[in-house]
């Protein structure tokens, strides 16, 4: 009865109609009444005009905006890495002026990111982690955060790697993955061998820390 009473953040979600977590705002909709984050993917950057959607995406920090994002790098798209860079530079810059915190996307190109880590004045997430232990502990060394999806359901690696995470520098997400967030705060909590409530107050803690800077 508890677990189905309480409410679980959802720290990177594509889904409108879910209102206890960040929604990820495609530059041109409208923002919702409820927390989101908005940014240029680097797969989505317009090659022959970034300004311009570095200018809507800045009309799109209302209230509500929570965080900036996704954004990063990725060695899988078309989109020249100078190009990448440079766009993903000045959304750190951006995310500096407003003080708010930054989603990152990362194929490939992890340490080119931590590169830019100390030009970013604001906590960086990766969201989507599922990578190798040596990556994730090179972020944690870089104080990023990192948020977990639902490879955590079945990845015995990854639930390692979850498990000797710190609890204040995980967040926990559905991203475009049709399952519910709660499945994961249940196994997570078995992993870290804590209780939901326990698990709930810290992302909770974890969320008011990246806010405030």
């Amino acid at each position: 009865m508890l677990f189905l009473a309480m409410e679980f953040f959802d720290f990177h979600h594509h889904k409108k109609y879910i209102k206890n977590g960040i929604y990820n705002l495609n530059i041109g909709d409208v923002p919702p009444s409820c927390p989101y984050s908005v940014g240029i993917h680097p797969g989505d950057i317009d090659r022959h005009n970034p300004e311009k959607q570095l200018d809507q995406m800045k009309g799109l920090i209302l209230e509500d905006c929570f965080a900036i994002g996704e954004c990063g790098l990725d060695a899988l798209v078309s989109i020249d890495q100078k190009i990448q860079e440079d766009v993903f530079g000045k959304q750190i810059d951006i995310a500096n002026e407003v003080k708010k915190p930054l989603i990152i996307h990362c194929v490939r190109k992890f340490y080119e990111v931590i590169s830019f880590k100390k030009k970013a004045e604001q906590a960086m997430i990766i969201h989507g982690f599922n990578k190798k232990r040596q990556i994730a502990e090179d972020l944690l060394v870089h104080n990023f955060y990192l948020s977990f999806g639902k490879a955590v359901l079945y990845n015995l690696s990854l639930q390692d790697i979850l498990k000797n995470t710190p609890l204040n520098k995980f967040f926990l997400e559905t991203d475009n993955e049709d399952f519910k967030i709660e499945e994961l705060y249940r196994k997570v909590s078995e992993i870290k061998g804590i209780s939901l409530e326990q698990l709930n107050e810290q992302i909770l803690e974890n969320l008011h820390t990246i806010k405030n800077g």
